[in-house]
Formats: C-alpha cells, structure tokens, sequence
C-alpha cells in the first residue's frame, strides 16, 4: 500500500533535467509539472530545473500560446517563484543563437561543470 503526504519528511535534492522545446511535446509541460508540484507539496526539497538542447527556448520571455493551453513561461516563473533555480545550458543557447537574449526572471545561464557537481550533489536525477 502507498502513502502520499503533502508533510515535508526531510530534505532533498532534485536535478530536473530537461531536453526538449517547449512546445511540440509535452516534456517540458510534464517536467515542469513535476517541479512545480514538488516545489509545492514538499518546502524543504531543494530543486534544480536544468534546460538543455532545444528547451534553453523555454526560458525566453513573452511566450504568446492560445487561451486554454498550457504557458512554458508561466509555469517557469511559478517555480521561480517557489524557489527553485533555473539554469540554462551555455552552449546549448549559444549554439540556438540565443545566448545574449533576455531570459526569464530568476534563469540563468550555466555551465557543463555545473551540470556535473549538480548532478553529483543530488539525491533524485529526473530527466524529460
């Protein structure tokens, strides 16, 4: 039998690492759903959302999308909200010409050696 509580039990680590665009497939959509209710269910879990490939775009601000369809953008900014850090892979953004755009309050851009000491530092590694 499972139980599910919203208590925090105690403190963890979570890198989310996401791959693909914002829109097309529903990966960035599902990871930042994951993200956001973690953020929200549990106060003392410290999470990480690393965008790399195509989903550095999901850090670009202004996003326009049709009314009643999910915002990469919003759901970016709750998490920010909420806490939790945004990186955006360098060379990935580079690569997308993006790399001196404004991004979204709260993202950054980060490095491969980070990836790596994040990666090494947290208990959950989830990739999307």
């Amino acid at each position: 039998m499972y139980c599910i509580t919203t208590q925090p039990l105690f403190f963890m680590k979570t890198l989310i690492i996401i791959n693909d665009a914002p829109y097309g497939t529903e990966k960035a959509y599902n990871g930042l759903r994951l993200a956001n209710q973690i953020a929200k269910d549990y106060e003392t879990a410290e999470i990480t959302i690393f965008l790399m490939a195509d989903a550095v775009t999901c850090a670009l601000p202004n996003q326009k999308t049709p009314e009643g369809y999910y915002n990469i953008e919003r759901m970016l900014k709750f998490f920010g909200q909420k806490k939790g850090q945004i990186k955006i892979c360098t060379s990935c953004a580079e690569a997308r010409g993006i790399d001196k755009l404004e991004l979204i309050s709260g993202a950054s851009l980060s490095t491969m050696k980070e990836l790596a000491q994040l990666t090494l530092e947290s208990d959950k590694v989830i990739t999307f």
